[in-house]
Protein backbone atom coordinates (compact mmCIF):
# COMPACT_ATOMS: atom_id res chain seq x y z
CA UNK A 1 0.00 0.00 0.00
CA UNK A 2 1.67 3.40 -1.05
CA UNK A 3 -1.38 6.76 -0.20
CA UNK A 4 -0.47 10.02 1.35
CA UNK A 5 -1.90 10.78 4.60
CA UNK A 6 -2.74 13.84 5.94
CA UNK A 7 -3.65 14.03 10.24
CA UNK A 8 -6.11 17.22 11.07
CA UNK A 9 -6.20 17.54 14.45
CA UNK A 10 -9.52 20.27 14.50
CA UNK A 11 -12.14 21.10 12.56
CA UNK A 12 -10.57 23.90 11.02
CA UNK A 13 -7.97 21.86 9.39
CA UNK A 14 -10.35 19.35 8.82
CA UNK A 15 -12.16 21.63 6.41
CA UNK A 16 -9.04 23.92 5.27
CA UNK A 17 -7.62 20.21 3.95
CA UNK A 18 -10.75 19.41 1.94
CA UNK A 19 -10.97 22.23 0.39
CA UNK A 20 -7.22 22.00 -0.37
CA UNK A 21 -7.47 18.65 -1.74
CA UNK A 22 -10.94 18.74 -4.03
CA UNK A 23 -8.67 18.36 -7.52
CA UNK A 24 -7.46 14.94 -5.93
CA UNK A 25 -8.43 11.39 -4.63
CA UNK A 26 -8.57 11.20 -1.28
CA UNK A 27 -10.87 8.71 1.41
CA UNK A 28 -11.31 9.50 4.95
CA UNK A 29 -10.47 7.30 7.41
CA UNK A 30 -11.43 6.65 10.92
CA UNK A 31 -11.17 3.23 12.58
CA UNK A 32 -9.64 1.78 9.48
CA UNK A 33 -11.53 -1.10 10.35
CA UNK A 34 -13.05 -1.22 6.04
CA UNK A 35 -10.54 1.30 4.35
CA UNK A 36 -7.33 -1.14 4.86
CA UNK A 37 -8.93 -4.30 3.84
CA UNK A 38 -10.32 -1.95 0.62
CA UNK A 39 -6.50 -0.33 0.54
CA UNK A 40 -4.35 -4.39 0.84
CA UNK A 41 -6.72 -5.35 -2.27
CA UNK A 42 -6.19 -2.17 -4.37
CA UNK A 43 -4.31 0.90 -3.45
CA UNK A 44 -5.66 4.18 -6.45
CA UNK A 45 -2.63 5.84 -7.59
CA UNK A 46 -1.92 9.14 -5.81
CA UNK A 47 -4.35 8.23 -3.06
CA UNK A 48 -4.61 10.47 -0.02
CA UNK A 49 -5.68 9.50 3.05
CA UNK A 50 -7.44 11.72 5.89
CA UNK A 51 -6.86 10.36 9.01
CA UNK A 52 -9.75 11.50 11.51
CA UNK A 53 -8.50 9.59 14.23
CA UNK A 54 -6.78 12.55 15.69
CA UNK A 55 -9.64 15.00 15.40
CA UNK A 56 -10.24 16.71 18.88
CA UNK A 57 -13.35 18.43 18.35
CA UNK A 58 -16.51 17.19 20.12
CA UNK A 59 -19.54 17.52 17.78
CA UNK A 60 -17.31 14.83 15.78
CA UNK A 61 -16.44 12.36 19.09
CA UNK A 62 -18.83 12.98 21.51
CA UNK A 63 -22.14 11.72 22.42
CA UNK A 64 -24.59 14.63 24.12
CA UNK A 65 -28.11 15.44 24.48
CA UNK A 66 -29.12 18.45 22.38
CA UNK A 67 -32.55 20.43 22.02
CA UNK A 68 -33.17 17.96 19.06
CA UNK A 69 -32.55 14.84 20.59
CA UNK A 70 -29.25 12.57 21.28
CA UNK A 71 -26.33 14.11 19.02
CA UNK A 72 -23.75 10.88 18.18
CA UNK A 73 -20.50 11.94 16.80
CA UNK A 74 -19.35 10.01 13.76
CA UNK A 75 -16.26 9.55 15.35
CA UNK A 76 -17.82 7.80 18.28
CA UNK A 77 -16.93 4.71 18.48
CA UNK A 78 -18.80 1.40 19.15
CA UNK A 79 -17.70 0.95 22.49
CA UNK A 80 -18.73 4.35 23.18
CA UNK A 81 -21.92 3.75 21.90
CA UNK A 82 -22.63 0.52 23.64
CA UNK A 83 -20.91 2.25 26.96
CA UNK A 84 -23.92 5.52 26.90
CA UNK A 85 -26.32 4.84 29.84
CA UNK A 86 -28.68 7.01 27.76
CA UNK A 87 -28.27 4.57 24.88
CA UNK A 88 -28.71 1.60 26.17
CA UNK A 89 -31.62 3.08 28.53
CA UNK A 90 -33.67 4.71 25.53
CA UNK A 91 -32.64 3.02 22.44
CA UNK A 92 -31.49 -0.67 22.99
CA UNK A 93 -32.04 -1.26 19.39
CA UNK A 94 -28.42 0.91 18.66
CA UNK A 95 -27.12 -0.88 22.18
CA UNK A 96 -27.58 -4.09 20.67
CA UNK A 97 -26.61 -3.42 16.93
CA UNK A 98 -23.46 -2.01 18.20
CA UNK A 99 -22.73 -5.03 20.86
CA UNK A 100 -23.21 -7.64 17.88
CA UNK A 101 -20.49 -6.08 16.06
CA UNK A 102 -17.46 -8.15 14.77
CA UNK A 103 -15.42 -8.18 17.77
CA UNK A 104 -14.64 -6.43 21.02
CA UNK A 105 -11.36 -5.51 20.32
CA UNK A 106 -13.09 -3.69 16.63
CA UNK A 107 -15.82 -2.27 18.52
CA UNK A 108 -13.09 -0.84 20.18
CA UNK A 109 -12.18 1.39 16.76
CA UNK A 110 -15.02 0.98 14.43
CA UNK A 111 -16.75 4.07 14.33
CA UNK A 112 -20.63 5.47 13.83
CA UNK A 113 -19.89 7.11 10.72
CA UNK A 114 -17.60 4.54 9.67
CA UNK A 115 -20.33 1.86 9.39
CA UNK A 116 -22.78 4.47 7.53
CA UNK A 117 -20.03 5.52 5.45
CA UNK A 118 -19.20 2.31 3.80
CA UNK A 119 -22.89 1.92 3.41
CA UNK A 120 -22.99 -1.45 3.51
CA UNK A 121 -26.55 -2.82 2.89
CA UNK A 122 -25.09 -5.25 5.87
CA UNK A 123 -24.42 -2.45 8.05
CA UNK A 124 -25.09 -3.02 11.50
CA UNK A 125 -25.02 -0.05 13.34
CA UNK A 126 -26.45 1.78 10.33
CA UNK A 127 -29.26 -0.40 10.31
CA UNK A 128 -30.57 0.41 13.84
CA UNK A 129 -30.18 4.21 13.06
CA UNK A 130 -32.51 3.55 10.10
CA UNK A 131 -34.99 2.32 12.54
CA UNK A 132 -34.92 4.77 14.83
CA UNK A 133 -35.30 7.56 12.02
CA UNK A 134 -32.14 9.23 12.44
CA UNK A 135 -31.07 12.29 10.74
CA UNK A 136 -27.76 13.17 9.15
CA UNK A 137 -25.67 16.16 10.16
CA UNK A 138 -22.88 16.66 7.02
CA UNK A 139 -20.44 19.54 7.13
CA UNK A 140 -18.98 21.16 4.16
CA UNK A 141 -15.72 22.11 3.32
CA UNK A 142 -16.72 25.84 3.99
CA UNK A 143 -18.38 24.83 7.17
CA UNK A 144 -21.72 24.74 6.17
CA UNK A 145 -23.88 22.55 8.09
CA UNK A 146 -27.25 20.56 5.97
CA UNK A 147 -29.18 17.45 8.07
CA UNK A 148 -31.15 14.84 5.94
CA UNK A 149 -32.86 12.07 6.77
CA UNK A 150 -31.00 9.07 7.43
CA UNK A 151 -32.94 7.31 4.45
CA UNK A 152 -31.90 9.72 2.18
CA UNK A 153 -28.08 9.40 2.86
CA UNK A 154 -27.85 5.90 1.30
CA UNK A 155 -27.67 6.23 -2.00
CA UNK A 156 -26.76 2.36 -3.46
CA UNK A 157 -24.56 -0.12 -2.36
CA UNK A 158 -21.62 1.67 -1.28
CA UNK A 159 -23.00 4.85 -2.20
CA UNK A 160 -23.88 7.52 0.10
CA UNK A 161 -25.38 11.18 -0.64
CA UNK A 162 -21.76 12.88 0.53
CA UNK A 163 -20.48 15.44 -1.69
CA UNK A 164 -16.80 15.17 -2.33
CA UNK A 165 -16.73 18.71 -0.27
CA UNK A 166 -18.61 17.29 2.60
CA UNK A 167 -17.62 14.67 5.50
CA UNK A 168 -20.43 13.07 8.03
CA UNK A 169 -20.00 15.22 11.20
CA UNK A 170 -22.74 13.36 13.55
CA UNK A 171 -25.75 11.57 13.96
CA UNK A 172 -29.36 13.14 15.54
CA UNK A 173 -31.82 10.40 17.49
CA UNK A 174 -34.89 11.99 17.68
CA UNK A 175 -36.28 12.33 21.81
CA UNK A 176 -38.58 9.52 22.78
CA UNK A 177 -41.44 11.29 24.01
CA UNK A 178 -42.95 7.43 24.94
CA UNK A 179 -40.97 4.39 26.06
CA UNK A 180 -40.10 1.50 24.18
CA UNK A 181 -41.81 -1.62 25.07
CA UNK A 182 -40.00 -3.54 22.18
CA UNK A 183 -36.12 -2.28 20.75
CA UNK A 184 -33.64 -4.60 19.61
CA UNK A 185 -31.44 -6.30 17.05
CA UNK A 186 -31.61 -9.82 15.14
CA UNK A 187 -28.90 -10.60 13.80
CA UNK A 188 -28.33 -14.06 11.12
CA UNK A 189 -24.86 -15.28 9.78
CA UNK A 190 -23.45 -18.30 9.33
CA UNK A 191 -21.26 -18.66 12.20
CA UNK A 192 -21.75 -16.79 16.04
CA UNK A 193 -19.10 -14.00 15.73
CA UNK A 194 -17.17 -11.44 13.20
CA UNK A 195 -19.97 -12.48 10.76
CA UNK A 196 -21.50 -10.07 8.02
CA UNK A 197 -24.93 -10.60 8.27
CA UNK A 198 -26.68 -12.99 6.40
CA UNK A 199 -29.99 -11.39 7.34
CA UNK A 200 -30.90 -8.77 10.00
CA UNK A 201 -34.19 -6.89 12.01
CA UNK A 202 -33.50 -3.76 13.61
CA UNK A 203 -37.05 -3.02 15.65
CA UNK A 204 -38.00 -0.08 18.04
CA UNK A 205 -41.46 -0.21 18.66
CA UNK A 206 -42.81 2.60 21.63
CA UNK A 207 -46.51 2.51 23.22
CA UNK A 208 -48.31 5.07 25.20
CA UNK A 209 -49.87 4.20 28.89
CA UNK A 210 -52.73 2.03 27.34
CA UNK A 211 -50.11 0.04 25.63
CA UNK A 212 -51.38 1.22 21.97
CA UNK A 213 -48.45 1.25 19.86
CA UNK A 214 -47.78 5.01 19.32
CA UNK A 215 -44.42 4.96 17.34
CA UNK A 216 -42.52 2.04 15.53
CA UNK A 217 -39.45 1.94 13.49
CA UNK A 218 -38.47 -1.67 11.48
CA UNK A 219 -35.79 -1.83 9.04
CA UNK A 220 -34.20 -4.73 7.46
CA UNK A 221 -30.31 -5.31 6.30
CA UNK A 222 -28.69 -7.49 3.47
CA UNK A 223 -32.06 -7.75 1.90
CA UNK A 224 -32.06 -5.10 -0.33
CA UNK A 225 -29.10 -2.85 -2.30
CA UNK A 226 -29.22 -0.67 0.71
CA UNK A 227 -30.67 -1.13 4.15
CA UNK A 228 -34.81 -0.51 4.10
CA UNK A 229 -37.16 0.98 6.26
CA UNK A 230 -40.31 -0.96 6.21
CA UNK A 231 -43.07 1.41 6.34
CA UNK A 232 -45.78 -0.15 5.77
CA UNK A 233 -45.32 -2.72 8.44
CA UNK A 234 -44.60 0.11 10.75
CA UNK A 235 -47.86 1.57 9.82
CA UNK A 236 -49.64 -1.77 10.66
CA UNK A 237 -48.44 -1.75 14.04
CA UNK A 238 -49.82 1.83 14.81
CA UNK A 239 -52.78 2.52 17.23
CA UNK A 240 -52.57 -1.54 17.81
CA UNK A 241 -52.32 -3.08 21.29
CA UNK A 242 -48.88 -4.40 21.82
CA UNK A 243 -50.07 -7.13 24.38
CA UNK A 244 -52.97 -7.92 22.22
CA UNK A 245 -50.71 -8.87 19.17
CA UNK A 246 -50.98 -12.61 18.33
CA UNK A 247 -50.21 -15.55 15.93
CA UNK A 248 -51.92 -13.70 12.80
CA UNK A 249 -51.06 -10.27 13.36
CA UNK A 250 -47.39 -11.48 13.77
CA UNK A 251 -47.49 -13.03 10.78
CA UNK A 252 -49.24 -9.88 8.51
CA UNK A 253 -46.83 -7.82 9.92
CA UNK A 254 -43.95 -10.08 8.82
CA UNK A 255 -45.77 -9.71 5.14
CA UNK A 256 -45.55 -6.04 5.27
CA UNK A 257 -41.78 -5.95 6.28
CA UNK A 258 -41.49 -8.82 3.13
CA UNK A 259 -42.89 -6.53 1.06
CA UNK A 260 -39.03 -4.36 1.43
CA UNK A 261 -36.95 -7.40 0.65
CA UNK A 262 -35.13 -8.26 -2.96
CA UNK A 263 -32.49 -10.39 -1.78
CA UNK A 264 -30.08 -11.56 -4.01
CA UNK A 265 -28.87 -15.57 -3.46
CA UNK A 266 -24.61 -15.21 -3.31
CA UNK A 267 -21.87 -17.56 -1.22
CA UNK A 268 -23.61 -16.77 2.09
CA UNK A 269 -27.05 -17.23 1.76
CA UNK A 270 -29.66 -17.82 -1.42
CA UNK A 271 -32.39 -15.56 -2.04
CA UNK A 272 -34.83 -18.05 -0.78
CA UNK A 273 -33.35 -18.79 2.88
CA UNK A 274 -33.03 -15.14 3.22
CA UNK A 275 -36.61 -14.17 2.65
CA UNK A 276 -37.43 -17.18 4.85
CA UNK A 277 -35.38 -16.24 8.03
CA UNK A 278 -36.55 -12.30 7.85
CA UNK A 279 -40.44 -13.85 7.90
CA UNK A 280 -39.27 -16.27 10.81
CA UNK A 281 -37.88 -13.40 12.55
CA UNK A 282 -40.08 -10.62 12.12
CA UNK A 283 -42.99 -12.29 13.68
CA UNK A 284 -40.37 -13.53 16.43
CA UNK A 285 -40.47 -9.77 18.09
CA UNK A 286 -43.94 -10.89 19.30
CA UNK A 287 -43.39 -14.02 20.67
CA UNK A 288 -43.41 -12.80 24.32
CA UNK A 289 -47.44 -12.32 23.61
CA UNK A 290 -49.65 -14.61 24.45
CA UNK A 291 -50.58 -16.91 21.49
CA UNK A 292 -54.12 -18.56 20.62
CA UNK A 293 -56.68 -15.75 20.80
Amino acid sequence: MNFNVLCPTSKEDLLKIISENQGGNFRFGAGYTDLIMELKKQTPEGLTVINLAQLKDDEFTGISECKDGLRIGALASANSVIADITIKEGYPVLHSASSKLASCQIRQVATVGGNMCTASPAGDIANALVALKAKCEILNSSGVLRTIDIDDFFKGVRQTDLRKNEVLRSILLPFNVTKAVSSGFIKIGTRRSMECSVISLAYHIQVENNNRISNAGISIGSAAPTIKFTSSACEYLIGRNYTSIGEPEAEQFASHVLEYATPISDIRATAWYRKEVLFNISKSIFDNNKRGR
